[in-house]
């Protein structure tokens, strides 16, 4: 149960961000960095790094210009099911559920959360400046937590999901309001 709950933390940070979640797991993995992960334990670590540090940057600096939210949320829909599948997988050393089944739910989570914040941005027409900053910081909350507090982690993970779920009502209710 506790492994699942990491899981789904992991997961949830992944679809909120892309590279941040995957540069933390890596630097708290110590020397070894990504031996450990399924697809990213083939890539050279230096390149990697390298990548990780690059990507979060632009991450946290073009999501707070609408331009730049735009364009990350177009990358990051299409990567976040495979990230939120890297980040189930890593999170996860041995248990009884299959590898497939860990993986679509890290990768649904993720696609699920991603597409709420699509929704929202276009609904109100841009993040704004405090819910970017609450990302950020929700993201790599999660990514500690799937380590270090798994039932914390997904606890939130959970809630977030419920949020999910109720956006989705309400975005549902208000469209055949208009019509």
């Amino acid at each position: 149960m506790i492994e699942i709950l990491a899981t789904l933390s992991a997961s949830a940070a992944a679809g909120m961000r892309i590279a941040i979640p995957l540069l933390i797991m890596g630097l708290l993995q110590g020397s070894n960095y990504w031996s450990n992960v399924p697809v990213l334990s083939h890539i050279s670590a230096p390149f990697l790094l390298g990548c990780l540090i690059s990507w979060s940057l632009v991450e946290l600096f073009a999501s707070k210009k609408l331009w730049g939210q735009r364009i990350l949320q177009i990358i990051q829909l299409l990567l976040s099911p495979l990230v939120g599948g890297i980040m189930a997988l890593a999170v996860v050393s041995a248990t009884i559920t299959p590898n497939w089944l860990i993986v679509l739910i890290g990768s649904s989570l993720a696609l699920v959360l991603q597409l709420v914040q699509v929704g929202w941005f276009y609904r109100l027409r841009g993040l704004p400046l405090w819910a970017v900053f609450l990302q950020d910081m929700l993201c790599v909350a999660l990514v500690l937590f799937a380590f270090d507090a798994p039932w914390q982690g997904g606890v939130i993970a959970l809630i977030l999901l419920w949020f999910a779920v109720r956006s989705a009502k309400e975005w549902y209710q208000w469209y055949h309001k208009r019509l």
